[in-house]
């Protein structure tokens, strides 16, 4: 069975502390440990745990290096992310989300786990997403909850 490579965004690891995203965080994260998802993350991501308390941040620092890839955040990352938010697909101050996506796209993720309903995980933000992919002649994006890719994850076995 092949493993699912998911780019990880930074709520996933907020997720972890709170009361409502612990227990399907946790979840997903005890999967990415059990050699059944590789997580992608981006610059932006580490950029924003950086930023975040020591206990998030931690998380990453805990994943053993195996499960790891870096999805780059280059110049072709950077004109998807920004034709997101010409195109109205993101508003500007959501950029890092916008980069996020692109960075995904860019990989060739299989999928994107985000807890961000308001700019990612929204069916009329991801039909946006994926104009724009189509148009700059990425694949299609899918977005899910880590309850979702968790689930389909667990399902495969």
């Amino acid at each position: 069975m092949d493993v699912s490579r998911i780019y990880v965004d930074t709520s996933v690891f907020g997720g972890c502390f709170d009361p409502e995203l612990e227990v399907e965080s946790k979840r997903f994260f005890d999967l990415v440990r059990a050699g059944r998802i590789t997580t992608l993350v981006s610059d932006v991501v580490v950029e924003e745990l950086e930023r975040a308390p020591d206990r998030v941040r931690k998380l990453i620092e805990d994943l053993p290096t195996e499960v790891l890839e870096r999805a780059p955040v280059d110049g072709d990352a950077d004109r998807l992310a920004r034709a997101y938010v010409e195109w109205g697909v993101v508003p500007e101050r959501s950029w890092n989300d916008a980069r996020h996506v692109a960075a995904a796209s860019r990989s060739r993720a299989d999928a994107i786990a985000s807890w961000n309903f308001r700019d990612i995980v929204s069916p009329q933000r991801i039909r946006g997403f994926n104009a724009m992919n189509l148009t700059f002649g990425y694949g299609l994006v899918v977005i899910l909850s880590p309850h979702g890719i968790s689930r389909a994850t667990e399902e495969l076995r």
